[in-house]
């Protein structure tokens, strides 16, 4: 039996487990070959994940553990859909996986969202991650006071790193360049707004419960937003617990001393991002103030009261979700972002298969990744074992990275990661940070071949 070859697109959290997966298949067997358009892996557990969430980043432990089983190779700064097309790599691999995650923004859709100073909270995430394509961004945190439209994590981190102190920064994998921007930084005051009310917000009581380990950070809550405790029995353990912490912080009150502040408002919903011109930049956000409604299928939904609010700010960032983004050549939904399949395999198509975000959309934890992941290669590995490809005959590994070193003059490889890797691992030790990041592609290439 002859050992079959499957390219994985995208280098995350979903395509690392599914990766692991097919490895570990002996009837067939498989061999790997992963791409990603960057020279590093790890998708969003590199330019994602809060850099002050070392723990959460350390599951790339597991993927590098992938990475050293036989059969496995890594090929970053490939580009599917302009440096090599989907055809040409179903002709030289018996299945391709897509888990190129949701790369963009949900839009809110409301008037002076593009005003200069309202910000996606994808752009921002990466800029201070490192990553290269956000690199540039540059914001301007002049402003006093920032509102931040959403009640998730990323709502949460992005907060949250705008109101660390120097000390916390400087221990992480931040960005240099965003060490530098958050040290200079005027923003003391950050606003998080839900549309919903606290029960329905998405914060993890972990994230919830750090909060109070910042040094000079007080939290607001109005004790008239919270639901009444006669209810708490009623709640799932995890939402019980975060309407616990955040009803202690109505009932404490602000700390007037305290340097930095963060106020949740729940039951708003952004109207317009305002200013003092149609282009001009960002003065404060007009909020509809909400009640809660349950609807005939039991949701809660939230209905505008008619009553305004204005939040007067210098900057917005606008954090109400990640959506994904067409492939050249493979089928995708505009409406949910993803691309339609059928417990993995992709609608109308052979041997082509998706996992991640892009399968079921922007939701769950990073280790959902390896239950949606292990589904997906179960029906690979079925098809695969029907012996549909048991003749065909496609090239070998050394052809593959002959015809992708043709294609691709930046080509990096897995030795080349680890080579970059270890740079900005050793970067990182004499300041106790867990490492310095490369951002930039020609450094990247100088430290894979070094002249």
């Amino acid at each position: 039996m002859r050992t079959h070859a499957v390219a994985i697109i995208g280098s995350g959290p979903s395509g690392f487990y599914a990766a692991g997966a097919l490895l570990d298949s002996e009837d067939p067997p498989v061999r790997v070959d992963m791409y990603d358009r960057l020279a590093t892996p790890w998708g969003l557990v590199r330019a994602g994940v809060a850099p002050d969430h070392p723990k959460i980043k350390s599951v790339s432990l597991q993927y590098e553990k992938i990475a050293a089983r036989p059969g496995f190779r890594f090929f970053g700064h490939v580009h599917v859909g302009e440096d090599v097309t989907v055809d040409e790599l179903l002709d030289r691999y018996d299945a391709v996986v897509y888990a190129v995650g949701s790369q963009t923004e949900r839009r809110l859709g409301i008037e002076g969202e593009d005003r200069p100073g309202s910000l996606a909270s994808v752009d921002f995430v990466g800029w201070y991650n490192g990553h290269p394509d956000y690199v540039g961004l540059d914001p301007d945190l002049a402003a006093e006071r920032a509102v931040v439209i959403g009640a998730g994590n990323v709502a949460l981190d992005v907060a949250r790193m705008l109101l660390l102190g120097e000390e916390d920064l400087r221990a992480t994998d931040t960005a240099d360049h965003a060490i530098e921007g958050f040290v200079a930084s005027g923003v003391r005051e950050v606003v998080v707004c839900g549309r919903r009310g606290p029960v329905e917000a998405a914060f993890t009581t972990t994230e919830l419960r750090e909060l109070d380990d910042i040094d000079g950070l007080t939290t607001v809550v109005d004790p008239a937003q919270m639901p009444p405790a006669e209810g708490d029995a009623d709640l799932v353990k995890g939402t019980r617990r975060n309407i616990e912490i955040l009803r202690g912080w109505a009932e404490r009150g602000p700390d007037p001393d305290a340097p930095r502040r963060m106020e949740f408002r729940f039951l708003r919903s952004p109207l317009r991002v305002l200013g003092d011109s149609d282009d001009g930049p960002v003065t404060g956000v007009e909020l509809a103030v909400n009640r809660l409604e349950t609807s005939e299928d039991g949701r809660v939904r939230p209905v505008d009261t008619g009553e305004r609010e204005t939040v007067d700010c210098g900057l917005v960032f606008r954090a109400v979700g990640y959506k994904g983004m067409a492939l050249p050549g493979v089928p995708f939904d505009e409406a949910s972002g993803t691309i339609p399949h059928h417990e993995g395999r992709i609608d109308g198509r052979e041997r082509e298969y998706v996992v991640g975000w892009i399968k079921r959309g922007p939701t769950g934890i990073i280790g959902t990744n390896r239950k949606d992941a292990n589904e997906t290669v179960r029906g690979l590995l079925a098809d695969l074992a029907s012996g549909s490809r048991a003749d065909a005959t496609p090239p070998s590994a050394e052809e593959i990275e002959e015809w992708l070193s043709g294609r691709c003059p930046d080509l990096v490889d897995l030795d080349g990661w680890e080579a970059i890797d270890a740079h900005e691992r050793a970067a990182g030790e004499p300041g106790g940070r867990p490492r310095v990041k490369v951002v930039d592609r020609s450094a990247f290439m100088d430290l894979v071949r070094p002249q």
